[in-house]
């Protein structure tokens, strides 16, 4: 593990694998196994770090072994994370492309495994004004009330509106459902002198922008 810490010091924690990091949080005095081994493994049957964050803290500290204070640790380290990236993800005032809300809605949505459903609401400028979740549902669908998102936007005096969920399945491709809302929502927003942007759609393997691929 010395070349690990040699490596962490002189290069930064993102020089390292995924193994390599998760061995660090894991390593303790009293477990004589090599915790390279420990990491490989628990990368292995949880699937990947983000699901390492969202496993359950009883079910995490059984994992190889772990015990309950690698496994808090784990579950700090993970919460950490997640903050920083809200915390940064409020930063972007402004949205200017799909880009934008990528950056500002997957920390939210990074590791979720049922689909949730949310409002961007901007002024006449791109100015983000609110970010709102308008439904949580399961692993392939939502049900959106357009009806509600309309509402909020007149509450907040907002001129635009972008509508994000996620797909937790990994594609990004909107279902008939997908397009269904989107022109819903669309011809409700327009009564009120409001345009809705986009719909963007957030997986693990990209994002999709119906406005992008010339869906609006």
């Amino acid at each position: 593990m010395k070349n690990l810490h040699d490596r962490l010091r002189s290069r930064g924690a993102s020089a390292l694998t995924d193994e390599e990091l998760l061995a660090l949080l894991i390593e303790s005095d009293d477990d004589n196994r090599d915790p390279k081994g420990i990491a490989g493994k628990l990368l292995h049957s949880c699937g990947s770090l983000a699901q390492i964050a969202h496993t359950d803290l009883s079910r995490l500290r059984m994992s190889e072994g772990l015990g309950l204070r690698r496994a808090e640790r784990l579950a700090l380290a993970a919460e950490y994370g997640r903050r920083v990236a809200r915390s940064t993800s409020r930063d972007v005032e402004c949205i200017t492309s799909d880009s934008d809300v990528a950056r500002v809605m997957r920390p939210i949505f990074e590791g979720m495994t049922h689909e949730e459903c949310w409002a961007l609401y901007l002024t006449s400028s791109n100015r983000l004004l609110e970010r709102q979740r308008v439904s949580q549902g399961g692993v392939q669908s939502t049900v959106v009330d357009h009806r509600i998102i309309v509402k909020r936007a007149l509450e907040l005096l907002s001129t635009q509106i972008i509508l994000v969920h996620n797909h937790p399945s990994g594609a990004a491709e909107p279902s008939a459902a997908d397009k269904t809302l989107t022109r819903k929502l669309k011809d409700a927003a327009a009564l009120f002198d409001i345009k809705l942007l986009d719909h963007i759609i957030i997986s693990s393997e990209g994002n999709f922008s119906f406005l992008r691929d010339g869906l609006m």
